[in-house]
């Protein structure tokens, strides 16, 4: 058997340069794997089979699902796999669970079927499941550029700490979606928010909390109605600079350290509300 982690992340960094030919947008983001993880569980069998602790994930439109579907057409692989997904990152809140569970889900059958495929192999492959998928294949902190596809990772990485909070909302079906078809032309920029954060990270091995940047910031509120509220609340019991997590509707933000993270996390589940103390892990440590 073989158990990995998938882990979440963070935009840091979420521009849309513009709408493309395709229909899809141009976007730009400056993107950070987190401490907070799926588990995965892979045994050799002779059929496939998929289990997850979120019954109402365990589909065949699951990504993990389509991951080995994937890989066994491509690789000619006959055998089976038994397959355990221990749920422990928030769906449908922006953090990326299923794009990672997927990720992992290829990089480990490659190990377990002994396929050798490259890394560059299963990016592409990835990319074929969702725009969010190859930048898990590395994870840590990785620019993403085109519909999300384009991955150039960084070694600039490094620890930090956040708090998430997940308002207690309902999910939005086709979420991600409906965000876009909110954005236009005044919501659109150059890049210029993501170019300038790398460079200083580059330069001073962190991000100011004011180079933080997000764009469905912008229409948040409209999107997903009452979550001002809660944004408010957040910011009552000690968060800062507050930015959507990827297209929400998780918060997340930037703190100084571990002691303060765990005690703005200490006020939000006093009040019963779901909230994460985190900080970023490297690609190194993903496994």
């Amino acid at each position: 058997m073989l158990t990995c982690v998938a882990p979440a992340k963070i935009n840091l960094v979420l521009e849309v340069l513009g709408k493309r030919a395709d229909g899809y947008r141009e976007i730009r983001s400056l993107v950070q794997t987190i401490n907070l993880c799926d588990v995965l569980s892979f045994e050799s069998a002779d059929k496939a089979s998929f289990e997850c602790t979120e019954p109402s994930l365990q589909t065949s439109d699951n990504l993990v699902v389509q991951a080995v579907e994937l890989l066994k057409k491509v690789s000619g692989y006959a055998r089976g796999i038994r397959i355990r997904l221990e749920k422990r990152i928030p769906w449908g809140a922006g953090l990326g669970g299923g794009s990672s569970d997927a990720a992992t889900t290829l990089s480990a059958l490659n190990r377990l079927w002994e396929l050798k495929l490259t890394t560059s192999d299963l990016v592409e492959l990835a990319a074929r499941l969702g725009s969010d998928v190859p930048f898990f294949i590395h994870g840590g902190a990785a620019l993403i550029e085109g519909r999300g596809e384009k991955m150039t990772p960084l070694t600039v990485s490094m620890p930090g700490w956040f708090v998430l909070f997940l308002p207690p909302m309902p999910r939005i079906p086709r979420k991600t979606q409906q965000l876009y078809s909110r954005l236009d032309a005044r919501h659109f920029t150059q890049g210029q928010f993501v170019d300038k954060a790398v460079r200083i990270w580059s330069q001073d091995r962190r991000i100011a909390p004011s180079l933080l940047f997000n764009v469905f910031d912008k229409v948040a509120f409209d999107a997903f109605p009452g979550l001002e509220v809660y944004w408010k609340y957040f910011a009552e019991v000690g968060a800062k600079d507050i930015h959507l997590v990827g297209s929400g509707p998780a918060l997340f933000t930037p703190v100084d350290g571990e002691v303060e993270a765990e005690e703005v996390h200490r006020r939000l589940r006093q009040q019963g509300l779901e909230a994460y103390c985190v900080s970023t892990i490297l690609n190194q440590e993903i496994g």
